[in-house]
């Protein structure tokens, strides 16, 4: 059972699914951490939205999907001017979305700065990686076939990466988000 099933479950469901009256009154205390933290979350980005608005030039990021109106935020404020990265690759690199690796002759010579980057925008994109990852069918398929060649976090970091080349392509343009560009 997944945490959004969970949360929907009413007293009289749980007492159906479980026999065991511990374990009834250990979800049931669950559900009420669950909708008590979804209270406060919903408290403090009620504040944040009052407080911030979207840019103009960054309205077109939350086409991109998994990235609302909290992360969409999360960026503006992160990158300021895009015109600060000279191509995608270095804004991939400024997300942390690119692996700080060195080779000669095929030969690890080392791992680089890894630390370099932001550490908010390398959060905001596997947020939004994985949002789009449970909403959103083609990203569902791209990280399947990625999880299905190597592990669950290098999956999830290929999306956060693509994610962040097309948010790059969107702030710098300022046209909407195309999956058919996103999957070439």
């Amino acid at each position: 059972m997944k945490t959004y099933d969970i949360k929907k479950l009413r007293a009289s469901e749980v007492s159906t699914l479980f026999a065991d009256v511990e374990m009834r009154l250990a979800i049931m205390s669950s559900i009420g951490l669950i909708q008590h933290f979804q209270e406060e979350i919903d408290r403090i980005e009620t504040v944040i939205a009052k407080k911030f608005k979207v840019k103009e030039a960054f309205k077109k990021l939350l086409t991109v999907p998994g990235i609302g109106e909290i992360l969409g935020l999360t960026i503006m404020l992160e990158v300021g001017h895009i015109d600060r990265f000279p191509t995608v690759g270095d804004y991939s690199s400024y997300c942390r979305c690119i692996r700080s690796l060195h080779t000669s002759n095929g030969k690890v010579t080392g791992y680089g700065n890894s630390r370099n980057g932001n550490k908010y925008l390398s959060w905001a994109y596997l947020e939004a990686a994985h949002f789009a990852r449970r909403h959103h069918e083609r990203i569902q398929r791209y990280y399947e076939r990625k999880r299905a060649k190597t592990n669950k976090v290098v999956a999830i970091k290929a999306v956060s990466h693509k994610l962040a080349r097309a948010s790059y392509y969107v702030m710098r343009d300022g046209v909407d988000y195309d999956e058919a560009r996103l999957f070439v």
